[in-house]
């Protein structure tokens, strides 16, 4: 009987066993393990929670799991196609649990908590700004040219739809992005050190320039805008605006209280650049930028 009892008070005094794995799931399925003994850190005989180690964590799952909205944008029927709410990681929510699991009063497998995150542009923005127009420009190239008429394009696209909001400033080429054979852009002739080569994403500038003299006349304020070396045929002279992802860029701001909504159209042999806005915005007088530095890059 001492001896069942004996065996009794061991069983009862003995420690809850900790499990050392923490199982991150998404969708059911795992994509993360969290090991406690990895952040812990050891003061005066007491385990803490390492804070770096643990913002690190964050930003993995975040980078991991997160998902971009999309947004709304007007079709090639003038439609518009509404956005989708993309989501991130809820920090808050998923340090609670942590602790609870790092303290052993958790669960052991946690559903990755997330935040919406909806769409900076949706269908009503949309249908607010395109009802007045407030710049146009019309440029021309040649059709038969496939590789750079296949660039502008692509380049139009990127920049097709695109809202610009009050006070926000414009990039071209952190809207387009930079230039590649993955994104699809082949060689076409491009103007370096006043010589025309062949190159990776050449035309893209006819869709700059043209941006350019639409946005002049809707009276932005324009930040940052080149010349080529030597005069191209598509503008006038001193009206071109050269980009390259390691060079020169053309930007502009949004100096109303209401946002620019840019279109894109390209047909045949022309393309065209329109702002729209909405009816309420009080449209300032054209600020054109006569001044033309001359850069070699295209």
């Amino acid at each position: 009987m001492k001896i069942a009892i004996i065996y009794l008070c061991l069983f009862t005094a003995l420690p809850t066993v900790q499990q050392d794995h923490f199982s991150v799931t998404d969708g059911k399925k795992e994509i993360l393990q969290v090991n406690r003994k990895e952040f812990e850190v050891d003061y005066i005989g007491s385990p803490f929670v390492d804070s770096s180690k643990t913002n690190n964590l964050l930003q993995k799952l975040d980078q991991q799991i997160s998902e971009k909205p999309v947004q709304a944008k007007i079709g090639q029927s003038n439609e518009i196609i509404p956005g989708q709410a993309g989501y991130k990681l809820n920090r808050k929510e998923f340090m609670e649990q942590f602790y609870r699991y790092f303290y052993d009063s958790g669960a052991e497998e946690l559903e990755v908590p997330k935040l919406p995150v909806h769409p900076k542009v949706d269908s009503e923005l949309l249908a607010n700004i395109r009802t007045q127009q407030i710049g146009h420009y019309v440029t021309y190239f040649n059709s038969n040219n496939k590789e750079r008429s296949h660039n502008i394009r692509l380049a139009s696209e990127a920049i097709d739809s695109h809202v610009v909001f009050p006070g926000e400033v414009f990039s071209f080429n952190k809207v387009v992005g930079k230039r590649t054979k993955e994104k699809g852009y082949q060689n076409a002739p491009v103007i370096v050190r006043g010589e025309v080569e062949e190159g990776i994403g050449g035309g893209i500038c006819q869709v700059s320039s043209t941006l350019f003299n639409s946005v002049d006349k809707a009276g932005v304020k324009v930040l940052e805008r080149y010349s080529h070396s030597r005069q191209v045929p598509y503008v006038p002279p001193g009206r071109d605006a050269t980009v390259s992802w390691y060079g020169p860029d053309f930007t502009f701001k949004n100096p109303y209280n209401q946002p620019l909504l840019i279109r894109t159209r390209v047909s045949g042999g022309q393309m065209s650049v329109t702002v729209y806005s909405s009816d309420v915005i009080n449209i300032k007088s054209k600020n054109v930028l006569h001044e033309r530095k001359n850069l070699s890059i295209h």
